[in-house]
């Protein structure tokens, strides 16, 4: 099989929808989406069977899946399809994953291979019971990449590694175009929204790659009951560690189990907030309902890593 595609996202972290809000509100007609179809949507599925990898569209319900398959961007997700945090708003399996697949890292390489990719983008999830959370099958992806497809642009959308800044040193050593870290949510949301995660953990770790030259990323999702000071307190935050680029979108709510949508945030905020964060400082704000974090991520890549 012969597939040519623009680019390919290996990301994580997109919810699906809801029917409500907290408050009883029905999703609004901006939240509709686009069902898998298509040529470029049948040879994606084919070639992610064909190559045992583990796709986020699927497994975390993200509400672009219909649009990016038919355009033929894949999203697949490395180290397994089982998370071992209970984020409140994911719904990627939680557990103990069974076991550590060595070989994912050639798969994932002969994948964007034959895809002929400009710009890749590879996330994970984590894998905590593991001393170095997955940080070496992490390198060794990067590395197969850049040996099997040396033409292709690396965006890398990585967990905190628990802490372990030796870990996170052997993905940086590897130099990928784009440091990707999740801040999610607003501090005071953690608890809900991230329970095994540090907000101030997660401000080290982009600190600690934009001091050694990358450039970095975050995203969040609005909706969980966030107020308006707490985002503009995050941006601060995010400015003054130097982030360059944030993405905003709609938290949508997988299953019912999941944290409820507390509101539906309208496109026309999404324009203020992106307008509010580049007056602040940032380099690039992809701000819409429907954003996720690897939303124009080609984009991106082109604007402000140079490539």
């Amino acid at each position: 099989m012969s597939v040519s595609l623009n680019h390919l996202v290996l990301s994580a972290g997109v919810d699906s929808s809801t029917l409500t809000s907290s408050t009883g509100a029905r999703k609004p007609s901006w939240l509709k989406m686009k069902m898998p179809a298509g040529e470029g949507y049948s040879q994606l599925l084919k070639l992610v069977n064909e190559k045992k990898l583990h796709t986020v569209c699927q497994s975390a319900k993200c509400p672009n899946m219909g649009e990016c398959w038919a355009a033929g961007t894949a999203t697949l997700m490395i180290l397994g399809d089982v998370c071992t945090r209970s984020c409140g708003f994911c719904h990627i399996a939680t557990g103990r994953p069974p076991f550590l697949d060595e070989d994912e890292p050639q798969r994932v390489g002969e994948a964007v291979a034959m895809m002929k990719l400009g710009h890749c983008v590879i996330t994970s999830v984590n894998r905590d019971e593991l001393p170095d959370g997955g940080a070496r099958i992490w390198a060794e992806t990067i590395r197969q990449i850049r040996l099997q497809s040396p033409g292709t642009s690396v965006e890398v959308l990585i967990p905190d590694f628990c802490g372990n800044w030796d870990a996170l040193q052997l993905v940086l050593d590897q130099r990928p175009e784009i440091l990707n870290h999740n801040i999610e949510s607003v501090p005071r949301l953690y608890k809900r929204v991230r329970p095994q995660a540090k907000y101030h953990r997660s401000l080290k770790l982009l600190q600690i790659a934009k001091d050694q030259g990358h450039v970095t990323k975050t995203g969040m999702m609005l909706g969980l009951g966030e107020q308006e000071d707490e985002i503009e307190s995050v941006m601060d935050d995010l400015v003054s560690i130097g982030c360059e680029i944030l993405t905003l979108g709609q938290y949508l709510q997988p299953t019912a189990k999941h944290l409820p949508v507390e509101r539906w945030v309208h496109p026309d905020e999404f324009v203020s907030w992106k307008r509010r964060g580049e007056a602040k400082g940032l380099r690039h704000v992809e701000s819409g309902p429907l954003v996720r974090s690897s939303y124009h991520a080609e984009k991106q890549v082109i604007a402000h890593a140079g490539v």
